[in-house]
């Protein structure tokens, strides 16, 4: 029936009507008709938010003001003058990296360990269970877990003592020189869950005749991890490590929960930062600017995310 209105034109020699309703038409803007609620949510609820930050990070008074200002480039030269803002880019950088390197590490060595079949099947049930369980907190629960176990009065500072560690109650999230290193390692034992599932279904897909023909050659179990293991992984833990990379970097809800970005600027993230500049301080026009830098940084990993990913293919 379709062919209908093109045999009748082609006898009487007129165009046919309708055409753009046509069977063929509809085909084609068919799948157009059904993303469109995705891509216009997708506009409202990213873009068109992104976009309005760029334009405040140009703006002097942007939201307060009737009429703000353009001062172009002055709000990121501002932001950067702010010796605050430089120590949250290094304490930033320093929490992200040492998280990335010690999720992979316990992850890889959890992973390993449950794919051992010299572990029976049933300590691994129970192990797999246990070790698991730090990813199915939330941040406030995860921050209220680690604030009382690091309280002055906490567990940690008790056992310490009793053992004679130490010898006076460590404030863990309220000394300067603490509380970036406890922050880090709460963060660490929050995230390593996600590696050691990712790592442990990769190694459960290595063939294990890789295995037996590394055995027959003579090499050693540390040599088949290197040699065998690792690079077989090597593609899951670099797409996992740059993701973590731009997860671990805009982290804000365990920071606000455990430290609040102090003591003294001590846990002050990036992300920390720009909150305190919109919610605190006010100056939206700063935020933005800060915001704008978190999200040059976190685009620039995902470049590398996206190649990577096209490598791998």
């Amino acid at each position: 029936m379709a062919n209908v209105p093109t045999r009748l034109s082609a006898f009487t020699g007129a165009e046919p009507r309708f055409a753009l309703f046509s069977y063929e038409n509809r085909r084609a803007i068919l799948p157009y008709l059904y993303i469109a609620p995705a891509v216009a949510l997708f506009f409202l609820l990213m873009l068109f938010p992104m976009a309005m930050v760029f334009r405040y990070s140009l703006l002097e008074g942007a939201i307060l003001s009737p009429a703000p200002v353009f001062v172009g480039l002055d709000n990121f030269r501002q932001i950067f003058a702010d010796p605050v803002f430089r120590q949250s880019i290094g304490q930033t950088l320093y929490f992200t990296v040492m998280s990335v390197v010690f999720h992979l590490i316990i992850g890889l060595a959890f992973a390993l360990m449950l794919n051992s079949k010299r572990i029976n099947p049933t300590a691994r049930a129970i192990l797999r269970v246990l070790y698991i369980l730090p990813w199915l907190f939330t941040a406030v629960i995860i921050a209220i877990i680690w604030r009382l176990i690091l309280d002055p009065n906490g567990v940690v500072n008790s056992v310490l003592i009793e053992i004679g560690i130490v010898d006076f109650k460590i404030e863990w999230f309220s000394s300067p020189s603490t509380a970036i290193h406890a922050l880090t390692f709460v963060n660490i034992w929050a995230g390593y869950p996600l590696y050691m599932v990712t790592l442990l279904a990769g190694l459960q897909g290595i063939s294990e005749e890789l295995y037996e023909a590394a055995e027959i050659d003579g090499a050693s179990a540390t040599q088949q991890l290197w040699h065998v293991t690792l690079p077989q992984l090597r593609p899951i833990i670099v797409s996992i490590a740059l993701l973590d990379f731009i997860w671990t970097m805009q982290v804000f809800p365990l920071v606000w929960m455990t430290t609040g970005g102090g003591p003294i600027h001590s846990t002050e993230m990036m992300s920390v930062y720009t909150y305190k500049l919109a919610f605190s301080r006010f100056q939206f026009s700063l935020a933005s600017a800060s915001a704008v830098v978190i999200f040059i940084l976190s685009m620039s990993m995902t470049y590398f995310y996206i190649r990577h990913q096209k490598a791998a293919r």
